[in-house]
């Protein structure tokens, strides 16, 4: 199973079984994961530039640098990568999945084992800096280190459930936010070092660094995006386009007008007959081949 390349077996089980609300760090030990991604081979994508200059970001204190910074004539550039590095920031090689064949390997099996699309990042921080600043993500996140160590700072979610846009960081950020955190200190601090992995579910608050660190940082990201009733409500409704009912047009002056209500009425009612009428048992056969299979290609 490829979760058990990131977890033991007892992280493995909590996550299929249980899906847990609280960050905890796992012993794992060294296997197949640590022979293809490790600090060489790290080095190794940044100094040959093979990781797509858009799927790079570059990041020192919370500020990210314009993507040109690291680029010439639209590719990657090693040697700005390599120098930007070396002033300090931390270099994001993301969707490796996309990249690496025995990622994108592992990736697919995780969809497999969990019905759940994801992806992976590796962050690459030099010692005593630090990249992002406080944020939450909307994912489950399964942090391996990979080489030398990292603080993870976590509070508690300030939003239940954050998913896709509803809820991101930026969206709903209030300036007051940090001092507040940082006046009342953490719930929970974590120096994750090499063997070890940090279950982070999705918002919870995370601040991690290097600072205290006299060696570089190597983390690989594993984001697992959860299925919700959202999702087997879209496609639910997704496959009404099949009904020519459905495909009919509204006339652009009912859209403006009064007729838009009732139009509104009929489509509910038309939605209600449709679902009434489904056979339950075949969707969810389709739905679970859906989530086995489908890719999905934003992060």
């Amino acid at each position: 199973m490829s979760l058990r390349l990131l977890l033991p077996d007892t992280g493995v089980t909590a996550l299929l079984t249980s899906w847990p609300d609280e960050p905890r760090v796992y012993e794992r030990e060294a296997g197949e994961l640590d022979r293809v991604v490790n600090a060489e081979s790290i080095d190794h994508y940044l100094d040959t530039g093979c990781v797509p200059a858009d799927e790079i970001a570059v990041v020192s204190d919370g500020a990210a640098l314009h993507p040109d910074r690291h680029r010439t004539a639209g590719r990657t550039d090693p040697a700005k990568l390599r120098s930007l590095y070396e002033d300090g920031h931390t270099i994001r090689l993301g969707n490796l999945q996309r990249v690496v064949p025995f990622l994108a390997d592992v990736s697919r099996g995780i969809q497999r084992e969990t019905g759940y699309s994801n992806y992976l990042h590796a962050f690459v921080t030099p010692p005593g800096r630090q990249g992002l600043l406080h944020h939450w993500d909307q994912q489950m996140a399964v942090i391996v280190q990979i080489a030398g160590s990292k603080r993870w700072r976590l509070w508690r979610p300030v939003f239940p459930s954050p998913m896709r846009e509803y809820q991101e960081s930026f969206r709903v950020w209030d300036p007051g936010f940090i001092p507040r955190w940082e006046a009342m200190g953490p719930d929970l601090e974590v120096d994750l070092r090499p063997g070890q992995s940090l279950l982070l579910p999705r918002g919870w608050v995370h601040h991690p660094h290097a600072l205290d660190s006299e060696v570089r940082s190597i983390h690989l990201t594993f984001a697992i995006r959860e299925r919700t009733p959202v999702w087997v409500a879209e496609k639910l409704i997704g496959c009404v386009i099949e009904k020519e009912a459905f495909r009919s047009v509204i006339l652009p002056g009912d859209i403006g007008g009064h007729r838009l209500s009732q139009h509104v009425r009929e489509v509910r009612q038309a939605l209600v007959e449709h679902l009434a009428g489904l056979d339950v048992d075949d969707f969810a056969r389709s739905l679970h081949r859906a989530a086995v299979s489908e890719r999905e290609y934003t992060t």
